[in-house]
This record gives C-alpha cells, structure tokens and sequence, in this order.
C-alpha cells in the first residue's frame, strides 16, 4: 500500500539519531506508591528489543531512572506511537492490571488524523491476522487463524486544503478519534488502512504519496497518532483512574494548517479542544 523507500518504523525519526546521546524528555503524568503513567514520545521503544539493538534510552528505563525504582510494563505502543502509557511498580500490581487489559476493563482513546474526511462514527469488527517477525516470531503458525478486533471511530474534525496530493486538486483530512476495544498488533493503523482511510505517516499500513506529501507540506516527520486518555481500576484500591495527555506542539502546528486552529470539538469530546 505503500511506495515509501524513505524510512520504516523501525527508523522513522532517523533524522534524530545524530542526537542519541540526549535522553528524550519523559513526563509523568500520575503517579503513586503503586503505579506511575507517562507520555511517551514518539520514536521512543517502550523496552530493550533484539530489533533495536543500537538504541540507548528506552520508556521502561528512563521512567525507573525518573521515579527511582523499577517499574513493570504492563501494555505497549508502537514506536512511533507518542502518548499514555502506564507502567506497575511491582509484578504483583502488574499482574492485576494485565488482567484488567485481558479483560477489555481497560478503556483507550486515541487521536490520529487520516486520509480523506470522514463524517460517520461507527465500529469496526474486523479480525486481525497476527502480523509475525521474521526472527522472534519464528516458531509460531503461520497458519494461526485470525484473531478478534475491534475499534470505535469517531470523526471530529475534516480539513480540505487546496494542494495536490496525488491525482486530485486539493487533498483531504480528519481528526479523528479511535477507540480499541482489543489490543492487536498494529489494530488501529490496520483497521483504519481497511477503511480506507490510513493514519497519516503510517509507514507500514499508510499511503506512501500521502505521507510524501504530509511531511513535505508540513515540514514534520512523525506517525500522527496518540494515545489521548487511559481510565484503569487502581490495583489496590479499585478506584477508577482517568489520565489524560496534552498533544504535542506540532499537533498544532499542522492544526493550524489545515484550518483546526479555533473551535470546540464537541460537548462530549469537550477534552479535545482546538484552540
């Protein structure tokens, strides 16, 4: 799908490997004796991986070093993926909210911008093949059938800006927001690349001229998407714990445009504010 030689997600912030040696920035946005959650930057590997050998800073290490003691992954996002990510700090602890993600307790919203507008929410009940590496996953069935997946999308926002993209005059856009309701590899770049409307600077899943072109316009290289809001059951005291992440800079800076600059998304997306 598509025709990107440029760069794979594996190096998709190539441009900034010459800067290896500055440890990127790690907010954390809640934190308590039994849990602590952050905002992950792009480009950053949630943990050490044979696939990234010649990475220095990872998520899991750099939040130990910010809280001082160990702490226990307990979900992932995709390199490129910026946003929420919660972190146990103790296996006991992580083993409770393992359950709660096994459990579908555990309630994810994303932010992507796509190709094409989009005017209708719905959801998407379409299994995911397990998408297999070629070395870790080498002792597993390629034949394995296909795994459940499903996610709820939500348009909040469409852009038409008068530049050509490709065949036609002007090229389109939407904000839009995504809910998993699994957690399948790659489950929101590849449900949304089924609906024919693929996550900006998606390399694996997207349309190569429209990233060509997204990142030329705009002057940013990155996956546009983000992992907005987490809500869990604390592990100890079963409260309901909602965290949420600003957006980055150049979130608004393409915002700006694509003509998002003012406006209330809506009332029940009143968190969503473009302003």
């Amino acid at each position: 799908m598509s025709d990107e030689t440029v760069m794979t997600d594996n190096d998709l912030l190539d441009g900034q490997e010459a800067e290896q040696e500055i440890a990127p920035h790690i907010e954390v946005l809640f934190e308590d004796d039994d849990v602590v959650v952050i905002h992950k930057p792009a480009g950053l590997l949630v943990h050490r991986s044979y696939l990234a050998r010649r990475e220095r800073f990872f998520a899991m290490q750099l939040t130990r070093d910010k809280v001082g003691c160990h702490v226990f992954p307990v979900h992932r996002l995709d390199r490129p993926t910026s946003g929420i990510l919660l972190f146990a700090k103790s296996s006991e602890m992580a083993n409770v909210l393992c359950e709660q993600f096994a459990a579908h307790t555990v309630d994810k919203e994303y932010l992507a911008i796509v190709r094409g507008n989009m005017n209708e929410a719905g959801t998407l009940d379409y299994a995911l093949k397990e998408e297999l590496d070629e070395l870790g996953d080498k002792d597993v069935d390629p034949n394995k059938a296909a795994q459940d997946a499903v996610t709820s999308y939500k348009p909040l926002l469409n852009s038409e800006i008068p530049y050509s993209s490709g065949r036609y005059a002007t090229s389109r856009y939407a904000l839009v927001q995504l809910s998993p309701h699994t957690g399948r590899k790659h489950q929101l770049r590849r449900h949304m690349a089924h609906l024919r409307h693929p996550i900006l600077g998606d390399t694996t899943h997207g349309d190569g001229k429209q990233n060509k072109f997204f990142r030329a316009h705009f002057g940013i290289n990155r996956l546009w998407l983000i992992a907005k809001k987490l809500s869990f059951n604390h592990p100890r005291t079963g409260e309901r714990i909602s965290v949420e992440t600003e957006l980055e800079a150049e979130w608004f800076s393409v915002f700006e445009g694509l003509g998002w600059d003012e406006g209330v998304l809506s009332e029940d997306t009143e968190s969503f504010i473009i302003a």
